[in-house]
C-alpha cells in the first residue's frame, strides 16, 4: 500500500507542532529530554522551572556535583543517574553553543539515545538524520499497519525506508501527537483521525 498520500495529511496536521516539553533554549531542551526518559513530559515541565532557576546555564550545571540536582528532580524516575548524566554532559560540552546536532555526536553523550537525539535535532531545527520513535509512535505505527516491527530501532528503520527524508522531522512528532491526542491505548478516537481510512487497527476492530 502507498501510505504517503494519507501520511501527508497527518504531517500537515501535526508536523510543525512543537514537542510538549516547555523549553526556552537548546540547553533547556537537552536537559528536559534527558529527564523525560521513562517520565511524563507533564512532570518534567513541572520540575524544570525551579531547576533552571538554580542552574540557568550549562556552565552552571558543569560546576556542581550530581547530588546538588537531587532536590529539584527527585520526583523524576531514575533521578540519580539522570543527575549524573546531566552533569557529565555539561562538563563535556561546557556551553550550549557546543551542543551538537548530529545523531553520532549526540548519542555519544551519556543518557542520550537515538530517540532523544532525534527530538533534540528536530526541536533545534537541525537536519533530520532519523525519525523520532517514542512510546506513542511504538503504539501508533503498528496499529496503522505500516510495519509489524515492535522495537524502536526496527520501526525507525521501516519508517525511514517508507517516508522521504524531507518529512523525517515532521513524521515522528506527527505520529507522537496522534498517539497523545487520538490514538490512545484503550480508547482511540478513530472518527477524528485523518488516518482512519487506511488504519488496520480501526478496520479490524470496527471502530468507525
Amino acid at each position: 500500500m502507498n501510505y504517503l498520500p494519507q501520511l501527508q495529511k497527518l504531517f500537515k496536521k501535526y508536523g510543525k507542532k512543537k514537542h510538549p516539553l516547555e523549553y526556552r533554549n537548546i540547553y533547556q531542551l537537552v536537559v528536559m529530554v534527558v529527564l523525560s526518559a521513562q517520565t511524563t513530559d507533564v512532570l518534567v515541565n513541572k520540575v524544570a522551572p525551579e531547576l533552571f532557576k538554580q542552574f540557568p546555564s550549562m556552565k552552571h550545571l558543569a560546576s556542581v556535583l550530581p547530588e546538588e540536582l537531587f532536590p529539584f528532580i527527585k520526583s523524576v524516575r531514575g533521578f540519580r543517574k539522570k543527575a549524573d548524566w546531566l552533569v557529565r554532559i555539561a562538563q563535556a560540552l561546557g556551553d550550549k553553543k557546543n551542543i551538537p546536532l548530529s545523531i553520532k555526536e549526540l548519542t555519544e553523550l551519556p543518557g542520550i539515545g537515538r530517540k532523544s537525539a532525534n527530538v533534540i535535532i528536530r526541536e533545534a531545527g537541525g537536519t533530520p538524520q532519523g525519525i523520532i520513535v517514542d512510546l506513542h509512535v511504538l503504539r501508533v505505527v503498528p496499529r496503522l499497519g505500516i510495519t509489524e516491527e515492535t522495537t524502536p530501532e526496527k520501526i525507525e528503520s521501516a519508517l525511514m525506508g517508507l517516508i522521504p527524508e524531507k518529512y523525517w522531522n515532521d513524521a515522528g512528532m506527527s505520529f507522537s501527537h496522534l498517539g497523545r491526542e487520538l490514538c490512545r491505548p484503550t480508547k482511540p478516537n478513530c472518527t477524528e483521525c485523518v488516518m482512519n481510512t487506511i488504519c488496520v487497527y480501526c478496520k479490524d476492530n470496527n471502530l468507525i
